[in-house]
C-alpha cells in the first residue's frame, strides 16, 4: 500500500457472494443470494451474449474470444446487447463481437479471433499492456492487449449481471475471482488490473484446482465425513484450455470424525491444456488440407487460427460418447476466394485416439518425466509446454511432493525411505476435457497403475463451471457457511536479523488473510535505496510466538532467497530512515505480505510481498549462498572497493595517472579475471562506481574507465534483482553527457556502456538514445559545425547500440536497418556492421517483446543480402543469417521453409556449428556462447535472463 490511507464511503451490505472463473476458453458467472430465506443454493448466472448476428442468449458459458469485424462486414443493428442500446450511435465503429457470436465468426474470418488472452498473461516475453491480438493478424485488424482483451470480457458479465440485477450492481457484491494456481505474481497482478479496467476493483482471488474442490465440498457437506472416510491424500488434476494445474489436499480425521483439509503442494505453471489438443489436430488437418495457400508451404497464423476453432468443435463431438465415426474440416478461403478457396478433410474417432488421448494422456510408467525437446505444438507466440504428456508431469509433480505425500499417506519410515512414488488415494479432475469419459478413464487408470489399486474418483459431473461455484462456496466456507480448506500456514516464517538470529513475522498454522501484528518491535526501515530482506522457514512443531526471537543457527531451519527492492520516499525531503511496526498476512494465494507501518504516522505505509511457493521451491541448497541467505561475499571485495575509492574517492588520495590506467588491472589480479565475476559482484561493483559517480570526470582516463567499469559490472541492464533501478539512476547522467568529447576512447566507452545496459532501458530511453545517434550521425554527413571531431563519435560503437533497442518500433528498425544496408554497400564499411543486421531482424529477441520482431517477409530481404556475401571472408554473416533464418514455431514471425533451408545448406558447407544448424532447423534455446554472441560479448556468470527468452 502506498501513499496515505483514504477514509472510503462505506459500501453497502453485498447481497451476493460472486464467483467468476476468468477462464482461457470460457468465463462462467455462479452466485448465491442473501436473503432472508437463509437458502444457500449456489447457481449458475446464464450470461446475455450474441448467439447469432441480431439474436441475444442466455448462457451458462461466456467463450473467453472477441472478434474484431470488418468495416462493413456486419451491420450496427446486428450487435446490439441489451444494454447497449442507448449508447450506440449513427456512424460509430462496431464493437468487438465477445462470447457464442465471436467464437462462430473467428471459425469463419481468419485473422480476426482474439483466443487464449489468459495464456498471454502469463507470458513474460511479450508486453502484455500492448495491442498485440490477434496474434500475427494482419495490419489492418484492430488489436488489442491480453489485459484489455480479460477486461472485456469481465466488462460484458458486469453489464450482463447489472441488466439482470439493476439494485445490486456486481462492483457492489462479494467477488471472488480465480486463478490457475501457477500464475506468478506478474501474471495475478494483471488479473487484478484488468478486473480494475472492468470496473471491479474489489475483489478477492482464490485458486482454481482449490475452488474445484470447494464445488465439491460443498455438494457433499452434509456426508463430508463419509465421503472421505478412507482418503488421505487428493491429487486435484485441472485441465483448463491454456493451463495444467495440480494440487495436493492431505485430509486428517479430527478426534470428533470431522475431515480437516490442508494444501500441501502446488504445481509448477504449465501451458498445456485444450488449446494444445486443437491445435495438434490442426496441424494433422492442415497437412491433408495439402497445406498450399498461395504459394506458401504452410497456412499463415490467420488461416491456422480458423482452423483451429475448427477442430475444437469436432475434438468435442468426436470425443462424445455417441460421437459419429468422423466430422469434415473445411477451411475458408481468404478475400474474393472464400467460398471457391475452400478446402475440406476429415478428422476421425481414430485421429482423436492418436492425437488426444495417447498424445496427451499416454499410459507411461511412473518412472518417466516430461521430456525436454520441442514438441511440435508450439505455435502464436506462446511457449507451450515442451512435453504435451500431461501423465508425464503428472509424474514429475508427485516426485517432487513424495516426502509430504507419503507423510500425508501415514506410510511407514521404511516406505517413506523408499524411492518409489507416493501416488495419492483420491482423485478429483476438473476442466472442460474431462467432460470426456476417454480421458477421465485415461488417466485415472495411469494413476491407479502406478498405485497398485484403482484410486476414488470424485464425482464432477458440471467440470465447465465448477470453478465459478467452488469459488461461491469458498466465500460461503470463509463466513463459516460451508466446509473450508484449511490448516493454516504450514511453516513458519521469520525475517533475518544481524547475528544469526531471526524474528517471527508469522507462526505456523496463521490462516489465510487473517493479520498478525508485531506491536512489541520497532524496525528501521531504509527508503529511497536498494534493501533486501532475508526470510527463513521452518515446519519446526515449536509454537513460536509473532515477534519472538530465534537462534536460527539451532533447529530445521530454511532460507529462502531474498526479495530486493526499493522503498520509496513519499518525498524528496523525506528522512531517509523510518521507524516501523510490522503486520503480516499469508493470502489466498500464497503470498506473505508484510506491511511496514509508521510509528508516528500510522497512515504511512509500505507493502512489502514475499512469493512463497516460487522461494520455497528454489530454496535448496542454492550455490553461493551461506545460511542466512546471503549469496557468498567475495574475500577481495572489500579490497576492490577500495582500489575504486583510490581512484574515484576524495581528491585527497593523490592518484598518479599510470594508476588510474592500471586499475582495471588491479581489480582483476584482487577478484580474478573479470569474465568469471559472477553477477552478484558486478553488481555490488557497479553500487561501489555509482556512488562514486560524480568523480568520474577528473581526467579522460578517468571517464573512460568510469564508462567501462559502469557498462561492464550492469551488463545486460536485466536478470538481476533492482537491475532496473540500477538502469533507471544510470540513465540519469545521459543528459550530461560526456566531459572529454576529443578523445575518440571516451566515446567509444560511452556508447558501449548504453550498448551494454540497453536492455534495462524502456521505449522512451531507447528512443532518445536512438534520437541521438541520429543527430550525431545526420550532422557529420551535412558536415555541420560541431565542438568537437565528428571522426571521433564512434559509428561503428553506435551502430552496435542501435541494433541492440530491441525497444524502438519495427518501422524505426526497419528504417535503421536500411540505412545499414545501404551503408555496407560502401566496400570500406566494418563487416561488423552485418551483426547489426542480424540483431535488428533476429526473429527471437534477446530482451524485448516478440510482438516487436520484423515481419518474416523483410527479414527474408535482408537474409537474401546475407546469402549473397562470401561467409569465409565475412566473418559475422553466418551468424547473422542464423539469427534472421532462426525457427521460433510460431508462423507469424518464420522465414519460409525455403529460405531456412538455404541457410542450412550454407551452413553445413561451411562447416558451421551443429548448434547453429539446429537453431534453423527446430526451436532450441541459445546456449551460453551464442547467448554472449547475440549480445556482443559475454554475459555475467549466475545471470538468469528474462523477457524475449
Amino acid at each position: 500500500m502506498k501513499g496515505k490511507l483514504k477514509r472510503e464511503p462505506r459500501r453497502p451490505a453485498s447481497r451476493y457472494t460472486v464467483g467468476i472463473d476468468l477462464g482461457t476458453s470460457n468465463t462462467v458467472v455462479a452466485y448465491v443470494a442473501h436473503d432472508a430465506s437463509g437458502s444457500d443454493d449456489i447457481r449458475v448466472f446464464d450470461v446475455e451474449q450474441l448467439v447469432a448476428p441480431g439474436e441475444v442468449g442466455a448462457r451458462p458459458l461466456l467463450p473467453s474470444v472477441r472478434y474484431h469485424p470488418a468495416e462493413g462486414e456486419l451491420n450496427p443493428g446486428d450487435l446490439q446487447l441489451p444494454w447497449s442500446r442507448a449508447d450506440q450511435r449513427p456512424g460509430d465503429a462496431l464493437p468487438p463481437v465477445t462470447g457464442e457470436l465471436a467464437r462462430i465468426l473467428g471459425a469463419q474470418v481468419p485473422g480476426r479471433l482474439v483466443t487464449s488472452a489468459k495464456s498471454w498473461l502469463s507470458h513474460a516475453s511479450v508486453d502484455r499492456l500492448a495491442p498485440i491480438l490477434p496474434w500475427g493478424a494482419p495490419d489492418d485488424v484492430t488489436k488489442v492487449s491480453p489485459v484489455a482483451a480479460s477486461a472485456s470480457y469481465l466488462a460484458h458479465v458486469r453489464a450482463a449481471w447489472n441488466w439482470r440485477f439493476p439494485d445490486a450492481p456486481l462492483e457492489q457484491q462479494n467477488v471472488v475471482l480465480t486463478v490457475p494456481a501457477s500464475f506468478d505474481e506478474g501474471a495475478r497482478a494483471l488479473t487484478l488490473e484488468a478486473a480494475r479496467l472492468a470496473k471491479l476493483p474489489e475483489l478477492r482471488l482464490l485458486e482454481e484446482p482449490q475452488a474445484a474442490f470447494y464445488d465439491w465440498l460443498f455438494q457433499h457437506r452434509a456426508s463430508l465425513g463419509a465421503e472421505l472416510a478412507e482418503t488421505k491424500l487428493v491429487l486435484i488434476c485441472d485441465v483448463g484450455g491454456g493451463t495444467t494445474d495440480l494440487t495436493l489436499i492431505k485430509v486428517h480425521v479430527d478426534e470428533n470424525g470431522e475431515p480437516q483439509l490442508t494444501r500441501i503442494g502446488v504445481g509448477n505453471h504449465l501451458m498445456l491444456g485444450g488449446d494444445n489438443m486443437d491445435l495438434a489436430l490442426a496441424r494433422l488437418a492442415e497437412t491433408r488440407l495439402g497445406a498450399a495457400q498461395e504459394g506458401q508451404a504452410r497456412l499463415s497464423a490467420a488461416s491456422l487460427s480458423q482452423l483451429v476453432e475448427r477442430c475444437r468443435v469436432a475434438k468435442e463431438q468426436l470425443l462424445d460418447a455417441s460421437a459419429p465415426a468422423s466430422m469434415a474440416i473445411t477451411l475458408l478461403g481468404s478475400g474474393s476466394r472464400v467460398i471457391g478457396g475452400a478446402r475440406t478433410t476429415h478428422l476421425t474417432r481414430d485421429d482423436i485416439e492418436q492425437v488426444v488421448v495417447d498424445g496427451f494422456f499416454p499410459q507411461v510408467s511412473a518412472e518417466e518425466m516430461p521430456r525436454r525437446s520441442r514438441a511440435a505444438i508450439v505455435e502464436f507466440g506462446l511457449p507451450y509446454a515442451a512435453d504435451a504428456a500431461v501423465t508425464r508431469h503428472v509424474a514429475a509433480f508427485l516426485k517432487r511432493l513424495a516426502a509430504p505425500s507419503r507423510d500425508a499417506l501415514g506410510a511407514s519410515r521404511e516406505s517413506a525411505a523408499a524411492d518409489t512414488l507416493a501416488v495419492p488415494d483420491t482423485l478429483l479432475l476438473n476442466g472442460g476435457v474431462f467432460r470426456a469419459r476417454a480421458l477421465t478413464q485415461r488417466l485415472a487408470d495411469t494413476l491407479g497403475g502406478w498405485r497398485g489399486e484403482p484410486l476414488h474418483v470424485l464425482q464432477n459431473d458440471h467440470p465447465d463451471v465448477a470453478v465459478a461455484r467452488g469459488a461461491v462456496a469458498y466465500g460461503l466456507a470463509r463466513a463459516g457457511n460451508a466446509p473450508r480448506i484449511g490448516g493454516g500456514s504450514a511453516r513458519s516464517y521469520f525475517l533475518v536479523l544481524d547475528g544469526g538470529q531471526g524474528v517471527c513475522l508469522l507462526p505456523r498454522g496463521t490462516e489465510e488473510a487473517h493479520e498478525v501484528h508485531l506491536d512489541e518491535r520497532v524496525f528501521a526501515l531504509r527508503l529511497g535505496q536498494p534493501v533486501r530482506f532475508h526470510l527463513m522457514s521452518t515446519v519446526d512443531d515449536t509454537r513460536f510466538a509473532p515477534g519472538e526471537l530465534a537462534d536460527l543457527s539451532r533447529g530445521d531451519f530454511v532460507r529462502l532467497p531474498p526479495i530486493a527492492t526499493v522503498v520509496q520516499r513519499r518525498h524528496a525531503s523525506d528522512a531517509g530512515e523510518r521507524a516501523v511496526r510490522l503486520t503480516t498476512s499469508i493470502t489466498e494465494v500464497g503470498t506473505l505480505e508484510v506491511t511496514c507501518i509508521a510509528t508516528d504516522d500510522p497512515s504511512q505505509r509500505w507493502l512489502l510481498q514475499f512469493e512463497l511457493r516460487r522461494d520455497e521451491a528454489a530454496s535448496t541448497n542454492e550455490a553461493g549462498a551461506n545460511q542466512t541467505g546471503e549469496a557468498q561475499r567475495h574475500p577481495q571485495l572489500d579490497h576492490a572497493i577500495e582500489l575504486i575509492e583510490r581512484s574515484f574517492g576524495a581528491r585527497s588520495s593523490n592518484v598518479a595517472p599510470n594508476e588510474v590506467k592500471r586499475l582495471r588491472a588491479q581489480l582483476e589480479q584482487a577478484l580474478g579475471a573479470r569474465d568469471n565475476w559472477d553477477v552478484a559482484l558486478l553488481r555490488e561493483l557497479f553500487g561501489a562506481l555509482w556512488e562514486r559517480a560524480k568523480r568520474r570526470r577528473r581526467s579522460a582516463d578517468h571517464e573512460r574507465l568510469w564508462l567501462n567499469l559502469t557498462g561492464y559490472c550492469l551488463r545486460p541492464g536485466f536478470g538481476y534483482p533492482l537491475d532496473e533501478w540500477r538502469v533507471e539512476q544510470l540513465w540519469s547522467i545521459f543528459d550530461d553527457g560526456i566531459q572529454y568529447i576529443q578523445e575518440s576512447q571516451v566515446w567509444s566507452e560511452w556508447w558501449t556502456l548504453w550498448r551494454r545496459a540497453a536492455g534495462g532501458l524502456n521505449e522512451d530511453a531507447q528512443l532518445q538514445l536512438l534520437d541521438a545517434m541520429a543527430f550525431l550521425q545526420a550532422a557529420s554527413i551535412r558536415k555541420q559545425k560541431l565542438p568537437f571531431d565528428p571522426a571521433k563519435v564512434g559509428y561503428a560503437d553506435m551502430i552496435r547500440v542501435q541494433a541492440s533497442l530491441e525497444r524502438i518500433s519495427v518501422e524505426r528498425k526497419i528504417a535503421l536497418a536500411q540505412e545499414l544496408l545501404e551503408r555496407l554497400r560502401k566496400p570500406s564499411e566494418n563487416h561488423q556492421t552485418w551483426w547489426a543486421i542480424g540483431r535488428i531482424g533476429a526473429r527471437l529477441p534477446f530482451y524485448g517483446s516478440a510482438h516487436g520482431v520484423v515481419p518474416p517477409e523483410v527479414a527474408a530481404q535482408w537474409l537474401d543480402a546475407v546469402l549473397a556475401l562470401d561467409w569465409k571472408k565475412v566473418e559475422p554473416a553466418a551468424f547473422a543469417a542464423v539469427q534472421l533464418s532462426r525457427m521460433t514455431g510460431d508462423r507469424s514471425r518464420d522465414l519460409p521453409e525455403h529460405a531456412r533451408e538455404a541457410v542450412i545448406r550454407r551452413l553445413e558447407t561451411l562447416g558451421a556449428a551443429p548448434t547453429w544448424i539446429q537453431m534453423v532447423r527446430e526451436t532450441v534455446t541459445l546456449d551460453a556462447a551464442d547467448s554472449g554472441r547475440v549480445f556482443g560479448e559475454s554475459l555475467p556468470a549466475g545471470l538468469k535472463l528474462i523477457g524475449g527468452r
